[in-house]
């Protein structure tokens, strides 16, 4: 679905990685650019990227000399995806919480994807297609406490992705949220997620592994938490030529937790 295409993914995370995998078997040309070099250059072995690069996806000036690099390389851009994932406070009661702490992740998300956004999308505009891909979570519409930062972040993204949608529309450039959340293999696979988790299985007194299996029936319509790969293929028809008509929108890949929103269902599970 992807043949020919030039796809820039930052953040080699467990998403990102997942991302990068499927894109490249849908035979997109793949350039790898994030903060961790090491891990960076072994996704990069596994997906015969085109290009590795250490870029902190926070520095306006070096995304974009990283963009302007790779355009160059490969006479344009077609697919970005930002996957940068940051700490934030979590679990934490409102009364505990200081400004910076639930504004720390608002920025951070904000900002990252803005500056990412606004490096490829110059490129993508000169030539009047391309897509820009963003991540969001279920905290963005979940009624759960103790997530007030990171919540409101995801909120902001899917905003930010629909007027993104409506700025760059009339040049070709299409812009589309992914919202996951609870994904079942991402502890195992590098997430940030993982600690999170560790921390809830820890106070429960049972494994991580124990307390994922306890998820589904409590808090997806499905009762099975997404995967990956589901994730990464998602992605990939998202930033095919067959979603050509998709765009100022969020799609949700969440089993249906995103709109179930029982609290007691939900306190102290969701991520």
């Amino acid at each position: 679905m992807l043949e020919g295409m030039t796809a820039v993914i930052y953040g080699g995370g467990a998403v990102g990685s997942a991302v990068a995998r499927a894109f490249a078997d849908a035979g997109a040309r793949i350039h790898l650019a994030g903060r961790s070099r090491n891990r960076l250059e072994a996704l990069a072995h596994d997906v015969g990227a085109a290009g590795v690069a250490e870029v902190d996806a926070l520095d306006a000036r070096a995304v974009a000399a990283h963009a302007d690099s790779v355009a160059a390389d490969a006479g344009g851009i077609d697919i970005a995806l930002n996957a940068v994932s940051f700490g934030f406070a979590h679990d934490t009661p409102f009364a505990d919480l200081t400004v910076d702490d639930v504004m720390q992740p608002v920025d951070a998300y904000l900002r990252t994807n803005l500056i990412t956004a606004k490096a490829v999308a110059r490129h993508m505009t000169s030539c009047e297609s391309g897509t820009i891909l963003t991540l969001s979570a279920a905290a963005s519409r979940v009624a759960q406490p103790g997530s007030l930062g990171y919540g409101t972040a995801c909120a902001a993204i899917e905003a930010m992705s629909q007027r993104l949608a409506v700025e760059l529309g009339p040049s070709g450039v299409r812009v589309v949220c992914v919202r996951a959340q609870l994904i079942g293999d991402a502890p195992a696979n590098g997430s940030y997620t993982g600690a999170l988790f560790e921390r809830r299985a820890a106070a429960a007194g049972i494994s991580v592994e124990q307390l994922l299996a306890t998820v589904p029936a409590n808090a997806t319509m499905l009762g099975r938490l997404p995967t990956l790969v589901q994730v990464a293929d998602t992605a990939t028809f998202l930033a095919s030529d067959r979603a050509g008509a998709i765009t100022g929108a969020v799609i949700d890949l969440t089993s249906g937790t995103a709109v179930r929103t029982s609290a007691g269902a939900l306190v102290g599970i969701l991520d």
